[in-house]
Formats: C-alpha cells, sequence, structure tokens
C-alpha cells in the first residue's frame, strides 16, 4: 500500500514538474483575464472602424454586410437546396421546410471530398466541380427535374452588394484558387450550373458559414443573434443595428454582419501577443502575414503550432533528449484530430504516448506529459481568445439594445467546438468572465451551416412573397409623378378659386388674407409678447428684437398644457386658461405692469377684416371649444383679460403658425415669401401680389395669404388618391369630411393611418404572425413619432418639390425658433408700418 502511494506521489510530482517547466517555456501563450479584456478592447475598436464608411477601407476586420436582414419566424416553408463550400469537405444538401405549427425540418445530405488540384486550381475547375457534384446529389435523390431554390454556403470573406452576389475579397484556410478574387462568386456558380442542362436550380442567396449556422440555430432558437465558427477557419457573424451600419443605405432596422475576424491582428494590432511560434507558421503559410487571429485559433494551424513548439523544445533538449525525428521535421506532421486524441481526459496520456511513437520520438512519461500540456496551452489560448473577440461582439450587441442585462444565444459550428474534449467548456467559462451581465446560451448547430443557407434562401422566399403582398395593399399610396401633377393641377385651380370674388365662398382652399403686408427689413426693434397656440401645448414669449450692427432676436418662453377638457370645452374656459397661463408668465418674467405690444399666433383658419381681427371659420387638429366659431378671436382675447382684471395688453396682429413661420425664416433670409406647416396639422402661406386678390380692396405691393389648404378635396376633388385607410381615419375623426387634405398629410392623423394598415396587414397574416395586440387596437397608440423616426419626411417633401417644379431654384429653411417669433416679428413689422404711416 506504502508503494502504491509513493507511486502515486512520483507521478503526480512528476506531472507538477513537467507542467511548470512547460508554462515556463510557454509563458507568452497564458493570457491572464486583464489581457484578454484589453484583446477585447481592440476587438470593439476595430469593428467601428469595419462598420465605418470612412474607415473600413484601412480595417482589417472588414464587417461586411451579408443582406440578412431577417432570422426565420417559423413560417416558412418549402422544399431548398444548399451547397457548402468553406472546410475540407464541400456538401451537398437537399431541406424540407415544414409550417406545421412545430417549425420542423427534414435534411438529406452528401459530403464530398475536395481535392487539392481542385481547391488550388482554376476558378472554372472549382465551380464545375460544385456543378457537378450538385448534378451527382439531385440525380442520387431524383430532384434532376424539379427547379428549386438554392443558398450558397461560402466561407470566405466577400463583399455583397445583394444577398445572392458578392464578390471575393481574398482565399483563406488552405484555398488558392487562380482568377477568382475580385469576382461575383455567384455568377461563376449560376455560369457551371447552366453547362448542366438536366438541373434548373434558382441561387437565391450567398451566405457567410457563420451566416448560415445563426440562421440555422436561429430557426430553434428565436433569441439566436450571434453565429460562431470554430473549425477549419474561425470567424463571427451578429445582427447589428441598421443605423450603425454606414456602408448599406438605411437607417432601420438590422443586418447580420459577417464580422470576418480571422484577419484581426493583420494590421499589427496583436504583435505583442504572437509568439515566435505564430511567426513561423505564417510565413509557412499559404498566406504569409494574413488571417493573423484565425491562425491562433482555428484547427487548420493548431496542429502545427504543437509540432513547431515541440521541434524547438526538441532542439533545446527538453524533450525525447534532443533526438529530433524525421515525422516531427516534416509540415502540418501532427494534426488537430492528435492534440484533440492526446487531450482526452483519460486516455489523453496513452494517446499520447501512441502518436508520439507513431512519430518516432520514443517518448518517455515525462515526454508525454509536457507534449500533453503544450497541447492544453496552444488549444486554451485559441478558446481565450475566441472568447475575447465572441465577448466584444456580446457587449455590443448589450450597448445597441441599452440593456443593463443582455439574454442571447450564440449558435455555434465547427469542428474544433465539435471535437476537441475540453474546448467548449472553456469557451463558455471565459466569456461569462468577461461579459459577467451577459446571459449567454451556447447553441451547437446539429445540422451545420448548409442548412442556414436553405433557411436563409427560405426566409427570403417568405419575405418575398409577403413583400408582393404588401406592396400590394400599399399601392395606392405610391403616387406617381403623372398623378402628383394631377394633384398640383387642381390645388393651383383651388388656390385661384379661393382668391377670386365670386367663387371664394364655395372654395375648399379658402385663400385667408392676413393683411400682413411687409416682411422684417432689420429695423425693427423692442420688446413684444407673443402667443402661440395651435396644438395640445401653449406658448407664451417675450422677445426682445434689436436692430443696427448687433441686430439680434432674445427669447424667453414658457410651455403650458391644454387640457383636453379645456380644447373641447367651452370657448369662455379656453380664454380664461389663456389668460390665466399669460398671467403666470408675465409674473414669472416680472413684467406684469407692462403694457407690452402683442402677436397672437393662432395656427386656426381664421377670417380676417385687418391684422388685429380674425373671426374663427372652424377648429381643427382636435379642437371642439364652443361658441367660437364665427367670433372674433382676439375679441374673444380681450373679453378674457378685461374679466381677469390684472394687466393689459396691446394686441396688435393675430396670424396663422405657417404666417409666422415665414416672417421667423424672412428675419433670416430676406427671400422667404413661403412658410410651411407640417406637423400636428398642415398648412401653407405665401406672399401674393394684391392685383389678384379680389376680396381685398387694392392693387398694389403684396399680402401673406393663408391657404388653409387642408380643406383641400373636401369637395371630392381628390377622392381619386384616398384610400380606404385615409377614409376610415376620417370617419373616426372629430370633424368627419373637413380638412381631408390635412388628414393626409399631418401628424395628427399618419400614425393612425399606420396604425390602421398594420391592423389590415396583421389580419392577413403578414405581421405579427397574425396575432393582433391589445395595444395595436387601440386608436392612436401608433404615435406619428415613431413614423418620423423610420421615414426621412424631409428628403422625400424637397426632392418631390424640385420634381414638380423643375423651373423654381428652392431653398428649404428650417424655423429653429417656431411660429411664436413670426408673431413678435409681425408685430414690430406693423408698428414700425403704422409709424410710417402716421408720419
Amino acid at each position: 500500500m506504502f508503494a502504491v502511494h509513493l507511486l502515486a506521489f512520483h507521478f503526480t510530482k512528476l506531472k507538477e514538474d513537467q507542467i511548470k517547466k512547460v508554462d515556463r517555456y510557454l509563458y507568452h501563450m497564458r493570457l491572464s483575464d486583464d489581457v484578454l479584456l484589453d484583446v477585447m478592447a481592440r476587438f470593439r475598436a476595430e469593428m467601428a472602424k469595419g462598420l465605418g464608411r470612412d474607415t473600413n477601407s484601412t480595417a482589417t476586420v472588414k464587417m461586411l454586410p451579408s443582406f440578412v436582414r431577417s432570422l426565420p419566424d417559423g413560417s416558412e416553408k418549402g422544399d431548398f437546396l444548399a451547397v457548402d463550400l468553406g472546410g475540407s469537405q464541400f456538401r451537398a444538401l437537399e431541406v424540407k421546410v415544414f409550417n406545421d405549427g412545430k417549425q420542423s425540418s427534414q435534411l438529406e445530405s452528401k459530403f464530398y471530398p475536395t481535392p487539392k488540384e481542385v481547391i488550388q486550381g482554376s476558378g472554372t475547375e472549382l465551380f464545375s466541380y460544385v456543378a457537378d457534384c450538385l448534378l451527382d446529389f439531385m440525380e442520387s435523390k431524383n430532384l434532376q427535374h424539379k427547379k428549386l431554390p438554392l443558398g450558397f454556403t461560402f466561407s470566405f470573406p466577400c463583399k455583397q452588394t445583394k444577398l445572392e452576389e458578392g464578390a471575393l475579397l481574398a482565399w483563406t484556410k488552405h484555398f488558392k484558387v487562380r482568377g477568382v478574387q475580385g469576382t461575383d462568386v455567384v455568377s461563376s456558380l449560376r455560369k457551371a450550373l447552366q453547362k448542366h442542362k438536366d438541373i434548373d436550380v434558382d441561387v437565391l442567396a450567398m451566405v457567410n458559414d457563420t451566416v448560415g449556422t445563426m440562421m440555422t440555430c436561429g430557426y430553434d432558437d428565436p433569441h439566436c443573434e450571434v453565429g460562431l465558427i470554430i473549425g477549419t477557419g474561425t470567424n463571427a457573424c451578429y445582427m447589428e443595428e441598421m443605423r450603425h451600419i454606414d456602408l448599406v443605405e438605411g437607417d432601420e432596422g438590422r443586418m447580420c454582419i459577417n464580422t470576418e475576424w480571422g484577419a484581426f491582428g493583420d494590421d499589427g494590432a496583436l504583435d505583442d501577443l504572437r509568439t515566435e511560434f505564430d511567426r513561423e507558421l505564417d510565413l509557412g503559410s499559404l498566406n504569409p502575414g494574413k488571417q493573423l487571429f484565425e491562425k491562433m485559433i482555428s484547427s487548420l494551424y493548431l496542429g502545427e503550432l504543437v509540432r513547431l513548439i515541440l521541434l524547438k523544445m526538441t532542439k533545446e533538449g527538453l524533450l525525447f533528449n534532443g533526438k529530433v525525428s524525421t515525422a516531427l521535421l516534416t509540415k502540418d506532421k501532427i494534426e488537430m484530430k492528435h492534440v484533440c486524441a492526446m487531450e482526452k481526459y483519460k486516455e489523453g496520456l496513452s494517446n499520447t504516448k501512441e502518436i508520439l511513437t507513431e512519430l518516432n520520438l520514443f517518448p518517455s512519461e515525462e515526454d508525454c506529459i509536457a507534449v500533453q500540456h503544450v497541447c492544453t496551452i496552444v488549444s486554451f489560448r485559441s478558446a481565450n481568445l475566441c472568447a475575447a473577440a465572441l465577448a466584444a461582439i456580446l457587449t455590443r450587441l448589450r450597448e445597441n439594445k441599452k440593456v443593463l442585462r443582455l439574454r442571447t444565444t450564440v449558435g455555434i459550428d465547427g469542428g474544433l467546438y465539435k471535437t476537441h474534449p475540453q474546448y467548449p467548456k472553456r469557451l463558455h467559462k471565459v466569456v461569462r468572465r468577461l461579459v459577467p451581465n451577459c446571459d449567454v446560451r451556447f447553441l451547437l448547430s446539429q445540422s451545420g451551416s448548409s442548412k442556414g443557407a436553405a433557411m436563409v434562401t427560405a426566409v427570403a422566399y417568405r419575405l418575398a412573397a409577403q413583400r408582393k403582398q404588401i406592396d400590394a395593399v400599399l399601392a395606392p399610396f405610391l403616387l406617381s409623378l403623372d398623378t402628383l401633377r394631377e394633384v398640383k393641377n387642381k390645388m393651383r385651380a383651388e388656390l385661384e378659386y379661393g382668391l377670386k370674388r365670386e367663387t371664394q365662398a364655395s372654395a375648399t382652399v379658402k385663400m385667408l388674407p392676413t393683411y400682413v403686408c411687409g416682411t422684417p427689413d432689420g429695423t425693427e426693434s423692442g420688446k413684444f409678447l407673443a402667443l402661440d397656440l395651435g396644438g395640445t401645448n401653449f406658448r407664451v414669449l417675450l422677445v426682445k428684437i434689436r436692430s443696427g450692427r448687433r441686430r439680434s432676436v432674445q427669447m424667453y418662453n414658457k410651455i403650458f398644457a391644454i387640457p383636453l377638457e379645456i380644447m373641447q370645452g367651452t370657448g369662455e374656459e379656453l380664454f380664461d386658461h389663456i389668460v390665466q397661463c399669460i398671467a403666470d408668465f408675465l409674473e414669472y418674467m416680472g413684467i406684469k405692469g407692462a403694457r407690452l405690444p402683442l402677436g397672437f399666433t393662432f395656427s386656426f383658419p381664421c377670417r380676417q377684416a385687418s391684422i388685429d381681427k380674425g373671426t374663427l371659420v372652424g377648429w381643427t387638429k382636435g379642437f371642439k371649444a364652443t361658441d367660437c366659431e364665427g367670433e372674433d378671436v382676439v375679441d374673444m382675447l380681450r373679453e378674457a383679460i378685461r374679466r381677469r382684471n390684472e394687466f393689459d395688453l396691446d394686441i396688435v396682429a393675430v396670424v396663422n403658425d405657417t404666417v409666422g413661420t415665414m416672417m421667423t425664416c424672412g428675419y433670416e433670409d430676406p427671400n422667404c415669401e413661403i412658410g410651411l406647416i407640417a406637423g400636428t396639422g398642415s398648412n401653407v402661406c405665401y406672399m401674393e401680389d394684391m392685383k389678384n386678390i379680389e376680396i381685398v380692396e387694392g392693387n398694389e405691393g403684396k399680402m401673406c395669404i393663408n391657404t388653409e389648404w387642408g380643406g383641400f378635396g373636401d369637395n371630392g376633388c381628390i377622392d381619386n388618391i384616398r384610400t380606404k385607410y385615409d377614409k376610415q381615419v376620417d370617419e373616426g375623426s372629430l370633424n368627419a369630411g373637413k380638412q381631408r387634405y390635412e388628414k393626409m398629410t399631418s401628424g395628427m392623423y399618419l400614425g393612425e393611418i399606420v396604425r390602421q394598415i398594420l391592423i389590415d396587414l396583421t389580419k392577413q397574416g403578414l405581421l405579427f404572425r397574425g396575432q393582433i395586440s391589445e395595444s395595436l387596437r387601440k386608436r392612436g397608440i401608433f404615435e406619428t413619432k415613431f413614423l418620423s423616426q423610420i421615414e426621412s419626411f424631409s428628403r422625400v417633401l424637397q426632392e418631390t418639390v424640385r420634381e414638380l417644379a423643375p423651373q423654381c431654384d428652392v431653398t428649404f429653411m428650417l424655423s429653429e425658433d417656431g411660429s411664436g417669433k413670426g408673431a413678435a416679428l409681425i408685430t414690430a413689422v406693423a408698428k414700425r408700418l403704422h409709424n410710417i404711416g402716421r408720419k
């Protein structure tokens, strides 16, 4: 018994000594957590560089857009083919996807070798071989007479411009095919397939193996948004926010990015971590100086790394009594399968002795222990580096989502991960240590990345069918230029009717004179009050205007809410509330005793008899206060001020918000003669020649006309472009049948139109798996602010105006200070013109 214990002690001591010896020798390969966090930070910087338009060209991590925008949702169905080129074998598959509520699929495949003469020959030979293998597979499955869509897994860095188009950037791993780099590989495959008249396939998608892996796992787990390959080569992909991808147009949604992280460090970013063995291996590879990160991680290189380390240790007399065998001098004689066998938990040492004996090295027990530990350090470093880069991706995902804790799934494939006995455990452990705020599930791809190519094709098929149906629903909203020209002509006719005395009463576009006959000339000065009423908020402003060389406008304002019960109560209650807000502001500014000139921005259609008199024609935008329509709103304001009996104001002007906007911009640009509001409501004003305004006396000069174009179409003249959704929104509004044009163009209604469309699409099973949520049923839940985050309203507006009015050189100026400042400027201009008139 004592002898057994002595033997166990001797072996333990021997093992410890050998492990310490190897640890000292390979010190630079043992990476601490601090080093890994540093690698993680370096990789994050490279990701940002690769995503930037200006920095991508110099980035080693290319962050290639895959044009895969959606993960499987379980509704995919059909028969699909896939081919997978990129590893030590080529694979052809048939994938049947069932929409049976169980997200089930059936896969049949066949493997083919990738001979050296093919993968290091010409491009024509390579793609002819792929086509021949696919034909053989289809014949074996009796598929040659069917037309089937095909997905192509091509596991090399490609620059894609479409889902089904990609130019090879560079070969990696052991591939070195001539005449392919810089060309579209899908086009090459199609040409090769066309030579076989017996098969008819449609190549719909090209994906990297990482993307294929993510899609395969994503079919089983909807939380999967990362794909990782650790095999012959290594790479990762993940779902990135479109707003961060400068290389692709668009800001909304997400797209899968193929990082091509194998090239990380090609610019020297990892030189401090690369050892003499890494450099020697790189120099002997097919692509020296490239894919340096991959050469530290993937199974194609780890066996050779182990050989180079053992060779040097032997030459230095640290192994095998310093005796080097011919086999140990032979490149690639140690393969990854040998490393995996030597690292097995129980039989690892016996495997090590057997493998070393086959290499004619005649190892001692000490040699076997040392060699096994060399393998452990090399493979552990691989897992550590892979974990650091993966942790960087997970951190980016968490920050993109703005969550404190991320829950996600990483889909994994690759021979190293699948066959190495310790690798998965090491990888998972280090990732969780580096990103403790991420709950990560690691999901092994049971069917490989090839099924993923078929799934990408299936998703593309589903999305194409859905897009076709959605486009049919949205077709009435896609107005042609000819239709828009027709609308333009009808609007011009309505403008003319509104200006003429005999037709103005029946015109839908009322063309209301504002009695604003001048724009700022820079001489205005003084202190003015301004009120701004037109939405759910009411604003009171103090505006200080300075003229001369130090011309400036200073504003102080306070915003007050207009409760719904006030908006839809009595007129007296509304104007009492307004005066209460004015009193609060005057008190707040300490000017309650000052009698200041006041401009009143009142953003509702008024018929004016002078600049300070405005009779309300009708409420819009949700207002419904009683006893106001047909009344002079300035008189109602004056009466409310008298009722309060605390202060007095000199009400000089009542203006529409469009007029206020024009005056605000006109202060900065004297060429401004149009004011446009595209907000809660929609309206425009412009400076018209007096000779054309029949409803006002006088022929000289110009006057600003408030078109009140929101009522355009109330006579049915644009019913041909109103959709069923426009009619639904109109019927549910407070003023059904009125302001039809405004309901098609203004912020108050667009969100509701979208909600009606979403309900319709969901009922047709085209969105949200046919399930209408309780939120979607609520009127007003889809706010226009969401819509403005999706579409570029101003860009479309400006481009369309320039197309419809090509003879006009138009500058669009955003009113930074709103229409309230404009009301003060109108007051100042009115005071200036009044003083000139008196003189």
